[in-house]
């Protein structure tokens, strides 16, 4: 009996520090174990605002692909390539693989969201079905016009870590007087709400704490010259570090001497890092945004509404109370045992992918 296989096309390298791409690699990685054969292929970086050239490109590699081929392509491939996508589909088995629909970014102007909106619906249209890789992402593909028999949510998992020792542990503890550590992981963008965050700190009398800034400072430029400058106008230059992305046991260490986690994203697919927050039993001051308000619970963090820098800086307040940040810590490590896998997220994609192969 033959392997199951299919084709996974992403925009760029599979490798980028997002979440997006790390829910692809995951998926690369625990479907080959379980038996299939998977053949990624990525189109250029100019991707979701693809070049005429990278439009070429991409209708090579999927002219290369032979009929009734199954192809799993990541949105922000998929929506930028309505023609391509039209045409093909009347020969492979084309699967939308949807985390946050190009249209529904943060901070786009009307006609912009128009343009994305008319290219995305048109392409998600042409395919066999669409996974979301979270719910609210289901409610878009509906408003969207697809059938309920044509979206499959299978949402992330998360990776059993170890407890994070925190900053006051004797393994980092510098002095009787160490800050408590806030850590925030999050590509800097428009959308993952450093803004908010510095704001909110600002606010802040008790000068007790220290943010380290994990993600990356490539990606969105105008975005980083923004959160630096506003470190440099509330006078946080000391107490707030952008360290860039980090990796493996570089990362780890991050997660292992923070006292919190804080995100004040303004939409979130999903919510990998606060999961992964979760899974280190720290606790967490986020947005009310995605699957966030399901991974806290009510006793793992606080939630505000995204974008009240005022309502923020009261939560962190807060928090920054050692017994509150206690009390929740604890709320963390009892989330921390309810948390998804990464298995059973293989399994429920496995399982959709072989319905979709089933139908032909």
């Amino acid at each position: 009996m033959s392997r199951p296989s299919i084709v996974l096309i992403v925009p760029g390298h599979l490798d980028k520090p997002t979440g997006g791409y790390e829910y692809d690699r995951r998926m690369v990685k625990g479907l080959r174990a379980r038996g299939w054969d998977v053949d990624v292929r990525e189109l250029e970086e100019s991707f979701p605002e693809p070049t005429v050239a990278a439009l070429d490109d991409a209708a090579r590699q999927f002219a290369a692909m032979p009929d009734g081929a199954l192809v799993l392509v990541d949105g922000l491939a998929l929506a930028a390539m309505p023609d391509q996508v039209e045409r093909e589909s009347r020969r492979l088995r084309l699967v939308a693989l949807v985390h946050m629909p190009l249209a529904y970014a943060v901070g786009l102007e009307a006609a912009e969201t128009a343009r994305l909106q008319a290219s995305e619906s048109r392409a998600l249209a042409a395919v066999s079905g669409a996974i979301a890789t979270g719910r609210s992402t289901v409610a878009v593909l509906r408003a969207y016009g697809l059938a309920e028999d044509r979206i499959a949510l299978v949402e992330p998992g998360t990776d059993r870590a170890p407890l994070a020792r925190g900053s006051q542990s004797a393994y980092h503890r510098q002095a009787c007087d160490h800050p408590v550590e806030l850590l925030c992981v999050a590509t800097v963008n428009a959308g993952k709400g450093h803004n908010v965050l510095l704001d909110a700190l600002a606010a802040i009398s008790d000068g007790g704490w220290h943010l380290t800034c994990v993600g990356s400072l490539d990606r969105d430029p105008s975005t980083v010259d923004h959160v630096r400058a506003l470190v440099s106008t509330h006078g946080l230059g000391d107490r707030v570090s952008l360290v860039g992305a980090r990796h493996g046991a570089a990362l780890e260490a991050c997660w292992d001497r923070a006292d919190l986690f804080v995100l004040a994203t303004y939409s979130e697919t999903y919510g990998m890092a606060v999961a992964e927050a979760l899974s280190h039993g720290l606790p967490v001051v986020s947005t009310a945004t995605g699957a966030i308000p399901e991974l806290v619970g009510s006793d793992a963090g606080v939630l505000v509404p995204p974008g009240d820098a005022d309502a923020l800086a009261e939560a962190l307040s807060n928090v920054l109370d050692r017994g509150e940040r206690e009390r929740l810590a604890i709320g963390a490590r009892r989330m921390r045992d309810r948390l998804p896998t990464w298995d059973n997220a293989f399994a429920k994609m496995a399982a959709v992918l072989e319905r979709v192969a089933r139908r032909g």
